[in-house]
């Protein structure tokens, strides 16, 4: 049990350090939490069993603020995790090791089937980024999506 402790502290040590860096505190390179009443407009999200999210991409503007609302249409539990690429696929082989984690973070959402979350999120920066579910299994089956920042 002691190992598994040990494990569990070191990869939640790993991730942590894998989402925040960044130019100020908290900024993380997709951009940082916003405030949901700074934001200029919702988008909704669905998730489903079909391991993909719909719309599959978004277009934000940098330096905006928008709220999303991710719907788990599903009968199985999805996320909604904003990343990197890299950090997306990194985060997802340590679910793999430690299924039935659960994300609390600003831009992480962990959904049960038939539920709703919302993530208020300012992107500060253009370039492409990318939304996954990091339940074991889901990113591998195709369930990411894009979010272009111009």
């Amino acid at each position: 049990m002691a190992r598994r402790i040990a494990i569990f502290m070191a990869l939640a040590l790993a991730a942590t350090s894998a989402f925040t860096h960044g130019d100020a505190p908290g900024e993380l390179p997709f951009g940082r939490p916003g405030t949901p009443s700074a934001a200029s407009r919702t988008i909704a999200v669905s998730m489903s069993d079909a391991m993909r999210f719909d719309p599959a991409e978004i277009r934000v503007r940098a330096g905006e603020t928008v709220r999303i609302v991710v719907a788990n249409a599903g009968k199985l539990r999805h996320e909604f995790v904003l990343g990197t690429m890299e950090e997306l696929r990194e985060h997802a082989e340590m679910m793999r090791k430690m299924p039935g984690m659960e994300h609390h973070e600003a831009h992480m959402a962990s959904v049960p089937p038939g539920g709703k979350a919302t993530i208020a999120w300012r992107f500060t920066k253009p370039g492409t980024f990318h939304y996954a579910c990091l339940e074991p299994g889901h990113l591998e089956a195709g369930m990411v999506g894009k979010v272009v920042v111009r």
